[in-house]
Parts: C-alpha cells; sequence; structure tokens
C-alpha cells in the first residue's frame, strides 16, 4: 500500500475521530441463531461506528440484528431485525446508533455513518442474530473508543 501524505493526513483524523479501528474477516452467517462477531475486555467501549460488506450473495436470510450480549447485565438490541435478503454482494450494511434502530441499508451515493455519538457496549459480546438459515457472508469493521484503562474490542 502506498502512504501518501494525503493518506497520512485522513489516518489521523480518523483515528481523532472514530478511534480504533478493527476488522473481522468475512465468515459464514450464523443459521437460525446469534454469534458473536466481536468481543468487549476489560471494561466499556464506545462503538463509533460499525460497517458490514456483503461478500457473498446472502440467500433467503430472513431478518438479521445485531445485539450487545454482556457479560453481566441484559442483553440489548443495538440494531433492530432487519430484512436484508436483497442485499447484492458489496453492498453496506450499519447503524444509525438510536437504540433498536433498523440497520442502515446501502444508499445511493453511499451508506451513512451512525447518526449519534456512538454506543457503549459493555464487558461481552456484540452478536449478529439471524432469524433463518442461510448461505452468504459477511465482512465486518467497527471503529471504537476504550472508555476504561484496559478496555478494548477484539475479533470473536
Amino acid at each position: 500500500m502506498v502512504m501518501d501524505g494525503n493518506y497520512m493526513h485522513g489516518l489521523g483524523l480518523r483515528m481523532q475521530k472514530l478511534g480504533h479501528r478493527l476488522l473481522r474477516p468475512t465468515a459464514t452467517l450464523p443459521q437460525t441463531a446469534a454469534t458473536a462477531i466481536f468481543n468487549i475486555v476489560g471494561g466499556n467501549v464506545l462503538m463509533t461506528l460499525i460497517i458490514g460488506r456483503i461478500t457473498t450473495l446472502l440467500g433467503a436470510v430472513g431478518n438479521m440484528s445485531l445485539e450487545e450480549t454482556p457479560t453481566v447485565g441484559t442483553t440489548e438490541v443495538i440494531a433492530a431485525a432487519t430484512a436484508v435478503g436483497t442485499y447484492a454482494q458489496d453492498d453496506l450494511i450499519g447503524i444509525t446508533g438510536v437504540p433498536a434502530g433498523t440497520m442502515v441499508p446501502q444508499a445511493t451515493g453511499g451508506m451513512p455513518g451512525m447518526t449519534t455519538q456512538g454506543v457503549i457496549l459493555r464487558v461481552g459480546t456484540l452478536d449478529l442474530r439471524l432469524s433463518a438459515s442461510s448461505t452468504g457472508s459477511i465482512e465486518w469493521t467497527v471503529f471504537y473508543i476504550p472508555l476504561e484503562v484496559g478496555s478494548y474490542m477484539s475479533v470473536a
């Protein structure tokens, strides 16, 4: 990768606004269940953006949602069930950051980022849930800021 001055300047701005970047390589979808896609370790973090890129065309997945499953406490819906079976390969999906809001489908000209200041995630996991069995795979990228000493996110 060629790193020019513009890229390096952009990297600095991204770190200031969005925090750390973590990539979860493409993986097959959970089958009528929830599966952890990221771990939250050591303390709370502020998730500033999450982007899913469909890498293999989705089948009849039914509804997809994102959930925070803390080690201690109640599971919370981060993004409510959204029908995603018609999305194409390389479409982007994300969330608004509004609790239990729907996932954001790809829009003409690109996908909007989170419209809130972020979502606080507790120690535990960030899970992807599907309501049906299906084919397809998604690559996830999350940006976050640690809120406590020693807190971080990792790929599940």
